[in-house]
């Protein structure tokens, strides 16, 4: 395949290397990682998808081949339950890495079964060495916490269920 020139800001056009966008994007499906980003001679090439749990691919620089279907439809009946419920889920508004404590040995903002107001700290998503609180968008009752402290999260990735 040809490279293609790109405009990128305001700055000169950048040439794309169709061919490396491809086969990142093979070894995101390949390996099940959502993200991969190789920098070399100056030049940065990122490729990511939404998570396999998430909503279909919100941030994609290349399409990747669709994962195979018969691995996942044993665990579909599974999943189609919890997706009902997921409907009150608070999802991240960004990539990052989320914190279910204000510190490390604190106690958790929320556990099951909290109730919440609107504007109440449920998690922090660290991005960019910055530290998000994310508030609850409305009141009632934590029903479930779908992320562990710590864990990588990508955008519209539901974090917490409150109903």
């Amino acid at each position: 395949m040809a490279e293609k020139k790109a405009p990128v800001g305001r700055g000169p056009a950048m040439t794309i290397d169709e061919k490396l966008v491809r086969q990142l994007a093979d070894i995101l499906a390949d390996t099940g990682l959502t993200e991969i980003e190789v920098e070399e001679t100056g030049r940065r090439v990122r490729v990511s998808r939404a998570a396999p749990a998430a909503a279909p691919a919100a941030q994609v620089v290349a399409q990747s081949a669709p994962a195979p279907a018969p691995p996942p439809a044993p665990a579909a009946p599974s999943a189609e339950a919890p997706a009902a419920d997921l409907a009150n889920a608070l999802k991240s508004p960004m990539v990052g890495t989320v914190y279910l404590a204000p510190e490390p040995g604190a106690d958790d903002f929320v556990k099951v079964g909290d109730k919440v107001k609107a504007g109440d700290t449920l998690v922090i998503i660290e991005a960019m060495k910055v530290m998000n609180p994310i508030t609850a968008t409305t009141g009632g009752t934590v029903q479930q916490i779908l992320v562990e402290n710590g864990q990588p999260v990508e955008f519209d990735q539901p974090l917490i269920v409150v109903a």
